[in-house]
């Protein structure tokens, strides 16, 4: 490609680019659109399958999970990497996980670092890599023989509530949030991640009988507080905590929350849902969602709607529309009980249609930006007609993640082809590498004709290839088969923070 036709090109992409930057509207196949699955590794529920695989097999396994996902057209994987004091990573805060390696605080054999691996293999096949921590659970059960000696619970037992049948970091003390946030703050400097992630475990789901005892912590911390109000605080407090040291290090690394599905009930409070849960997360787990949007600490939520369209005690329908109105500015990806199809006592969810359904609904608020599901392997190896619904019909097509909401810019750098060539088994691309911007993606784009291209039209997405530059070129081939039904094709950047660039258009024929 010429000087002349490379400057033809961009100003066409340009041109292109301002006609249809701000045109994107809710359509039944949008262009940007999260869509993540989570990924549970505690008591090996999807990954690995059992805690005595190999680590071959471990390997084959979770790529295997990223087929099954890129082939419905999701963008996000959701990976647990902490779930009871320990880890998925090689680091001196926690011991490796059982889950990973069959006994807790022995690494890999042969040795790997298996969340490096798993974000490399996630960025490859075009996915985001949403780091999933339980920042309070210390275990799993009441059986101490098979942790590690370097578990916290023997380390610093002063700082455990032993509640129900497991074992709870204490969240009012000053030296567990110092823990807590160090074990953060290593993952976010030291790995490539897109994003921490919490679930719905704060304060424990109340046990029947049961007393959480923070009554030495509430005598010398709650500063006048009513027990609720301190506990409800002390969450707070780690999360705004959390959210400032992930910014602090790499302001593109998003934080999400995905809490339980109901703030409080319009019974107790008339800013609630209509909904008659006997949990909420407002009274029972002491976390309040609404002011950690209110106060821009998170960066999506993605609340766990895990009914039904029409459930009677808290349906989804209503639920969708009442985190719709209360968003304040905060994306919303809707969770979704994948792991209830064909087994619940909700019947809905014998019916296929049910999460198909639930997209389109979703899809008709603006503020709702994507979904979430758990878990993994409900669509790998089972429920193969619902995954089929959803492959033909709401993810036929491609979509991008939305770009982190507080790092929203315009890319001024416009990709720049090297080089272009083709043959009968492949096309290649060679793009110059920016100089100023950290670019995690290529995407390109492919239309009939010139004049036909649209960037914002999730239809013409042929490929996200993630970047890996070398000599300051950005060098990748797309198979010929999958391009020959276009005359011509737009390349675009992705930076870290999920932004977009302009497009340069490249005539093919």
């Amino acid at each position: 490609m010429n000087k002349k036709q490379h400057l033809l090109f961009s100003i066409f992409s340009l041109l292109l680019f301002a006609g249809t930057m701000n045109s994107q509207e809710k359509t039944s196949h949008p262009k940007n659109e999260f869509r993540g699955v989570w990924i549970a590794t505690v008591v090996n529920i999807d990954w690995p399958k059992t805690n005595t695989d190999n680590v071959e097999k471990e390997k084959a396994d979770y790529l295997e999970l990223l087929e099954t996902y890129k082939k419905l057209n999701f963008n996000a994987v959701i990976v647990q990497i902490r779930s009871v004091g320990d880890a998925l990573y090689p680091t001196a805060l926690a011991p490796w996980s059982r889950f990973l390696t069959g006994k807790e605080g022995v690494p890999p054999d042969p040795y790997y670092d298996a969340l490096a691996w798993m974000i490399e293999e996630a960025h490859n096949k075009g996915f985001e890599f949403h780091a999933w921590m339980n920042p309070y659970r210390a275990t799993f059960d009441l059986n101490k023989e098979i942790l590690s000696p370097a578990h916290d619970v023997f380390q610093h037992p002063e700082w455990m509530i032993e509640y129900g049948d497991k074992i709870y970091y204490n969240p009012a003390l000053p030296e567990v949030q110092e823990q807590l946030t160090k074990i953060v703050k290593e993952v976010v400097d030291t790995y490539d991640i897109d994003a921490i992630h919490f679930d719905d475990y704060f304060y424990p789901y109340a046990v029947p009988g049961k007393v959480f005892n923070d009554t030495d912590s509430f005598n010398k911390y709650g500063s006048g507080l009513t027990l609720d109000d301190w506990r409800r605080k002390n969450v707070s407090d780690f999360i705004h905590t959390i959210s400032t040291t992930i910014k602090a290090s790499k302001p593109w690394v998003q934080f999400g929350i995905s809490p339980f599905g109901v703030w409080r009930n319009k019974s107790v409070d008339p800013k609630g849902s209509d909904t008659q849960t006997t949990s909420t997360n407002y009274d029972d787990l002491y976390a309040d969602p609404a002011l950690w949007m209110n106060q821009n600490w998170i960066d999506y939520i993605a609340p766990q709607l895990y009914w039904s369209m029409d459930n009677p005690r808290a349906s989804y329908s209503k639920l969708v529309q009442w985190w719709a109105e209360n968003s304040n500015n905060t994306p919303i990806y809707i969770g979704h009980a994948a792991y209830k199809i064909k087994a619940d006592a909700d019947k809905s969810w014998d019916i296929a249609t049910e999460i198909p359904t639930q997209i389109d609904f979703l899809r008709e608020f603006k503020n709702i930006n994507g979904s979430a599901y758990f878990s993994a392997k409900s669509f790998n190896g089972k429920n193969y007609d619902v995954a089929r619904l959803l492959e033909e019909n709401q993810y036929k097509y491609p979509a991008l993640p939305v770009a982190v909401p507080n790092l929203k810019r315009n890319i001024t750098v416009v990709p720049t082809v090297n080089k272009f060539a083709k043959n009968s088994a492949a096309y290649t691309f060679s793009i110059q590498s920016p100089l100023d911007t950290k670019v995690r993606y290529m995407v390109v784009y492919g239309a009939k004709h010139l004049s036909k291209i649209n960037t914002n039209d999730a239809t013409q997405i042929i490929d996200k290839i993630a970047v890996h530059a070398i000599n300051n070129e950005i060098t990748f081939s797309i198979p010929a088969q999958k391009m020959k039904p276009y005359k011509a094709c737009a390349v675009t950047f992705i930076d870290y923070a999920a932004n977009e660039s302009a497009p340069t258009v490249i005539n093919l024929k």
